[in-house]
Order: C-alpha cells, then sequence, then structure tokens
C-alpha cells in the first residue's frame, strides 16, 4: 500500500541517491533529481507526496529551491525533509525558516530515514482524508466549498503572524476547511434556506458543531483531532455566549478562537442568499468592535493585520 506515495530525492551526489533508494525503494515510489532546477521539474511533472532535498548543490541550493516550491500555490502543500551534511543548530534553523517540516543530517541513520518519511506521510495520507471530506461538502453547496479553502488559508496567516512553526502553520491550513463539515448533517431545507432561520431550524443548525466533530472522530491521529477540535470549537465566543458548549476565553482552545476569526471574516466579505457581501472596512470594523466579546482580543489585531499583509502582496501581483 505504501507504494502508491511517491517521494522525490534531490541530491547532486549519485552516492546519496543510491542510499536512500536503498532505504526506501521497497516501500515507496521514488523519483530522483540532481539538482535544484531539475528538483523544481520534477516536482510540477511527477507532484510527488513528499520531497527529501539537499542543501549543497552547485546550480542552486536546497533553502532556493525550497522558498520557490513554497511560493507556488500548487506545490506548496508538499512537504520537503532536508537531508544535508550540514548539521548545526543554525542549519537546521535555516531549513525550517524556508519552510522545510523536518531536517536529517548525513550520514543518514537508514531507520530514522524510514521513520521520519513514515510520519509525514502519515500526515499526508490524514490530509488526504480531509480533502475528500471537504469535496463532499462542496456537494451540499458549492459556495461553502469555496469558502471553507479560504478559511484555511486565513487560519495560516494568523499561525504565521503567532510565530508558529512549519508543520504547526501547515496542520492549520489542512484541518480548518473541516469547520463547517458537520453541515453535510444538515437538511437542505435549512442549510440552503435563502431567508431567515426560524427557531426551531436555528436550534438544528446548531447541531453542525457536534455533528461535524462526530463524523471527523476525536480518537484518531492528530491532524484529525486538530480537525475534529476546529469543528468542535469554532462557533465558541470569548465572552462564553457561544455554542455548543457555552465556553469562553482560554477555555476555548485556541484553534478555535483562530478559525472563529477567519470563519466570520469571510463570511461576511461573501454574498450569500440571506445577505450582501459587507464591504472590506465594514468586516475590519465589525471584528474590531467584536473583539472581547465574540472573538479573542489578542488574536483580532494580529488577524487583520496578517489578511492585510497577504491582500496587499496579493494585490501587487495581479490579483489572486
Amino acid at each position: 500500500m505504501d507504494k502508491l506515495w511517491k517521494i522525490l530525492i534531490v541530491d547532486d551526489e549519485a552516492v546519496n541517491l543510491h542510499v536512500l533508494r536503498d532505504i526506501l525503494s521497497d516501500s515507496y515510489a521514488l523519483v530522483f533529481a540532481k539538482g535544484g532546477r531539475q528538483a523544481l521539474d520534477s516536482a510540477h511533472r511527477h507532484r510527488p507526496d513528499l520531497i527529501l532535498l539537499d542543501v549543497m548543490m552547485p546550480d542552486m541550493d536546497g533553502y532556493e529551491v525550497c522558498r520557490r516550491l513554497k511560493a507556488e500555490p500548487d506545490l506548496r502543500h508538499i512537504p520537503v525533509i532536508f537531508v544535508s551534511a550540514m548539521g548545526t543548530v543554525d542549519d537546521e534553523a535555516r531549513g525550517f525558516e524556508v519552510g522545510a517540516i523536518d531536517y536529517v543530517t548525513k550520514p543518514v541513520s537508514a531507520p530514522l530515514v524510514r521513520a521520519r518519511v513514515r510520519t509525514q506521510i502519515a500526515l499526508v495520507d490524514q490530509a488526504s482524508i480531509l480533502d475528500r471530506l471537504c469535496v463532499a461538502g462542496e456537494y451540499k453547496d458549492q459556495e461553502t466549498g469555496d469558502h471553507v479553502r479560504r478559511i484555511g488559508h486565513y487560519a495560516e496567516l494568523l499561525a504565521r503572524a503567532l510565530g508558529w512553526g512549519e508543520d504547526c502553520c501547515q496542520a492549520l491550513r489542512l484541518a480548518a476547511p473541516m469547520h463547517d463539515i458537520g453541515k453535510i448533517a444538515i437538511p437542505d431545507s435549512i442549510l440552503l434556506k435563502p431567508g431567515k432561520l426560524d427557531a426551531e431550524e436555528m436550534a438544528v443548525m446548531r447541531t453542525h458543531p457536534e455533528r461535524g466533530a462526530a463524523i471527523i472522530g476525536t480518537n484518531g491521529p492528530a491532524l484529525l483531532r486538530l480537525a475534529a477540535s476546529i469543528a468542535l470549537t469554532h462557533h465558541e465566543k470569548w465572552d462564553g455566549s457561544g455554542y455548543p458548549r457555552g465556553l469562553s476565553g482560554t477555555d476555548i482552545p485556541i484553534e478555535g478562537r483562530m478559525v472563529a476569526l477567519a470563519d466570520v471574516y469571510d463570511a461576511l466579505l461573501s454574498p450569500r442568499p440571506y445577505k450582501r457581501p459587507w464591504s472590506l472596512p465594514e468586516v475590519t470594523a465589525h471584528l474590531k468592535s467584536e473583539a472581547g466579546r465574540h472573538f479573542d482580543p489578542t488574536l483580532t489585531p494580529l488577524f487583520l493585520e496578517a489578511v492585510a499583509a497577504d491582500h496587499a502582496a496579493a494585490g501587487a501581483v495581479g490579483g489572486r
């Protein structure tokens, strides 16, 4: 079954490619590149599930390759493990800074390489499950499908503003779109109603956080547990007036507080059958006014600053 997973191995030394091939070829489909530019081409062509990347290469070093991978929307999700003889703390810190999720030093230990790769492939497997659930949600409502993908992006921006590590940022990006998966269990007559919900319909709608957590499951691998926590808690409010459990303040898991901001921000900007889209100044003013009531008062200004910078950057390159 592991052979379904494809790994791109990049190193300018043939002997190192042979060593990693011997360690991994029994379990994974392998693709090889002998330089940075070839690595980028191979990533586009083969779309690997994981990249093992050397640092010191003559045409383009691994740090620059990783930067370029993370700058491309179609490739940035691919996890990168640096495999290098450069093993100082500063070398590792630089690797994580440019977007790697792990760092293995040469000469490599076969059991260590297998363990690190197995861990990352397991995360990719979980991400695939979450993506399939996203697709299931889109069958209910295409606008919801578009919305949930933006939520992952906005939540990731906030995680980076908080200084989270690359692996945690990516985990949040993958898990956040599951916040409303419980809505697939809500009848269409309620979910797609163009007008305001009555009290009975609202009571049904408010079951979607618990339904979502149940669909994902709360006892699975770490990424799925994170997604379940987000699904369960993203409608809780800082002042305790939210649902389903009426949690308040820091009793609400931080991932739930983060996704609450991303969810409301995007929902207000988007057209819905029951409302017009708000302008950006209106949404910004609303989030500021609700800091300390609906939203975490510390996270709110960080979030607004992060999304403003993101919009500015997108505008500078012609839009997202």
